[in-house]
């Protein structure tokens, strides 16, 4: 490593650190006056409050990682202009691109370092934090599991078990139900394909029912719909959706291969959004570094334009990559373009910029 490289590593990392701060400071200062009041109104001590909120430091870290990578960038190739340093760079013989190397190195060691925080920080903070925002705080006891895309759920008298592709709806796939008397001895079992809520009850197409008679056997009947009332609505399934941020990279890895296996694409699409989010600084940073070099060579204009305008190029960035994935959870785009086109896109018109700021 030359001098040069370590020269604009400590200047990026000071600038890193500086940024990060700054933000993780605003982050849970309005969080802090959001949620306060609800520790004060369940009565919760102070000092649950301030172990939530320092707990919940990892994760404001990860998810602003990448705009700390384009600030970062930004303010130390600014500052660089500013102080006359990269006209000295370049009378020197350096070319652009040798310039902002150690950037695009010391960005992507950053982000090696948010992967890791993300397999062995992040989730158990995560869970902790979640158990004290919900359960201790708003008594919300999550009753159900997801295991490779199927849920069980411990209802009033039994036990579900079920696929419900779409949260939003009363309508589930696979669906089964158990339930048990006082001795724990199965009265009912019913089967499903498929399964619907509504006010009038539950609609039930395609399974089976098995009841227990007085005999201590059980009766079997077939049935292509079924109408019945069970005494469990979806309302009562609190299945936390916040569990996919619990886990961590590898797991979710495994989760994707387990699920592609069984023919279900959500695993797929939970890891590439997971990693393509934490990438996301690196293109747009690339795509950033020529911008601020023609605001400077044209307008004289670095650090005064070129920070507010990183941070709208973020967020018409972070607005498409969040469109692509609402596509991809709809299943009208696959998953991996709809989590890396945009990378790919930053990637290539930074790139072609950067190659006429070298040739001009």
């Amino acid at each position: 490593m030359t001098l040069l490289d370590r020269y604009i590593f400590r200047q990026f990392f000071q600038n890193l650190l500086l940024v990060l701060g700054s933000l993780v400071a605003i982050y849970l200062l309005v969080d802090f006056f959001e949620r306060i009041d609800d520790f004060t109104e369940k009565g919760k001590p102070l000092s649950l409050a301030v172990k939530y909120f320092i707990l919940k430091i990892p994760f404001i870290y990860d998810q602003m990682s990448p705009v700390c990578i384009l600030l970062a960038g930004i303010i130390t190739l600014g500052l660089l202009n500013r102080n006359h340093e990269l006209m000295s760079f370049n009378a020197g013989g350096l070319s652009v691109n040798r310039i902002i190397l150690p950037l695009l190195a010391a960005s992507f060691l950053f982000t090696l370092f948010t992967i890791a925080s993300a397999q062995w920080i992040l989730p158990p903070t995560v869970s902790k934090t979640n158990t004290i925002w919900h359960e201790e705080v708003h008594n919300r006891i999550a009753n159900g599991i997801v295991r490779d895309g199927q849920v069980f759920y411990k209802g009033e008298n039994g036990i579900y078990s079920f696929h419900r592709p779409d949260p939003t709806r009363h309508s589930f796939t696979e669906f089964a139900y158990t339930a048990f008397n006082e001795n724990y001895d199965v009265i009912l079992y019913l089967t499903a394909n498929s399964a619907t809520w509504s006010k009038k009850g539950w609609i039930f197409e395609n399974g089976q029912q098995k009841t227990l008679n007085g005999d201590g056997q059980y009766d079997l009947k077939l049935y292509s719909t079924l109408q019945l009332q069970l005494p469990d609505s979806p309302e009562n399934f609190f299945i936390p959706a916040y569990r996919v941020d619990e886990l961590s990279l590898f797991q979710l890895l495994q989760n994707a291969l387990t699920d592609y296996r069984n023919g279900d694409r959500q695993g797929l699409v939970d890891v590439n959004k997971r990693f393509s989010f934490i990438f996301l600084g690196i293109p747009l940073l690339i795509l950033s570094i020529p911008i601020i070099l023609f605001m400077h060579k044209k307008w004289n204009r670095d650090l005064a334009m070129a920070i507010p305008m990183s941070c709208s190029l973020a967020f018409i960035a972070w607005a498409l990559w969040s469109a692509t994935q609402s596509l991809s959870q709809a299943a009208y785009m696959n998953p991996i373009a709809a989590s890396w086109t945009i990378h790919l896109l930053l990637t290539l018109v930074g790139g072609g910029m950067l190659w006429g700021v070298n040739r001009s």
